[in-house]
């Protein structure tokens, strides 16, 4: 199964050419050019792996971070900037985000950062699914109240 992706930016041309080096690499893309939007759609679809801008106009990237992580807690994000400062890494951090990238970046490393991320949200994935097997095995009747 492919990676799911979920690209946010305000730079269309920058994500479009982005996401086309992505999808040769064989991730399932999707982009979404504002945190409003972004929002929306991850109410809407699955994703693994979120890439997001820090800087937008409208719903700035530490808002869009802080509302994925609402909806799904789960969703790895990578923040990417060109405007890095240590608190903004701090809060994003502190909000659940995965990692930062300063852009422009190269994109193998952006691949590295998106394959780890993946990784850590299959491990937690599998965990969930091993408790709910687990609590189905120790009460077999419980399981069948839901």
């Amino acid at each position: 199964m492919k990676t799911r992706v979920l690209m946010v930016d305000d730079e269309k041309e920058f994500i479009q050419a982005l996401s086309e080096r992505l999808t040769l690499r064989d991730y399932d893309v999707t982009t979404a050019f504002s945190g409003e939007e972004a929002v929306e759609k991850m109410k809407n679809y699955l994703f693994d792996v979120t890439i997001l801008d820090v800087l937008m106009p409208g719903m700035s990237g530490i808002e869009t971070l802080r509302e994925i992580k609402k909806i799904k807690p789960l969703v790895e994000v990578i923040m990417l900037t060109g405007h890095a400062t240590i608190e903004t890494a701090i809060e994003g951090m502190k909000l659940g985000a995965f990692d930062f990238l300063l852009k422009p970046c190269e994109t193998e490393a952006l691949v590295a950062k998106i394959d780890k991320a993946y990784t850590k949200k299959l491990e937690h994935d599998e965990r969930i699914r091993a408790a709910k097997v687990a609590e189905i095995v120790d009460s077999p009747i419980a399981a069948l109240k839901e």
